[in-house]
């Protein structure tokens, strides 16, 4: 697995922006607002977002011209690990960091940095996982 800085990695974050602004309106609403755990909250916010961000990205960030079941499996596996590990490792973290603090600050903070991991993981495991692309084939965005 050669990392490429291409074409990709501008329309990705092009769709995280929306993404994120969707997502995470929905996260923080639904804490905040509705009182929502804060597993419910962020678990609602991939869970919505992701149906979005798997059109977005199949079409226009990764050009993966197939619907298929294994693309959907694999993106619906990249997800969830992404989400797990990432959230899994920032409450813990933050609870710790910010132990003098109350649960609903940790919890905030905790989502934003849960975020920031997920973002990361996700597009290395879109990329290289969920809308891989057959090695032979030209890629016309390969910049590097």
């Amino acid at each position: 697995m050669k990392f490429k800085l291409d074409g990709t990695v501008i329309r990705f974050i092009i769709v995280g922006v929306v993404n994120t602004l969707f997502g995470t309106a929905i996260m923080f609403v639904f804490y905040n607002v509705f009182h929502l755990s804060y597993w419910i909250s962020s678990a609602s916010n991939y869970f919505f977002g992701s149906i979005l961000s798997y059109f977005l990205n199949k079409g226009y960030t990764f050009r993966y011209g197939k619907t298929d079941f294994k693309s959907i499996f694999r993106f619906t596996v990249n997800i969830l690990v992404c989400y797990l590990l990432a959230y899994g490792i920032a409450k813990p973290v933050m609870r710790h960091l910010l132990s003098g603090y109350s649960q609903s600050i940790q919890e905030n903070v905790s989502m934003m940095l849960g975020m920031v991991l997920f973002v990361g993981l996700n597009y290395l495991g879109q990329r290289y996982f969920a809308f891989k692309k057959d090695e032979k084939s030209n890629d016309p965005d390969s910049v590097l």
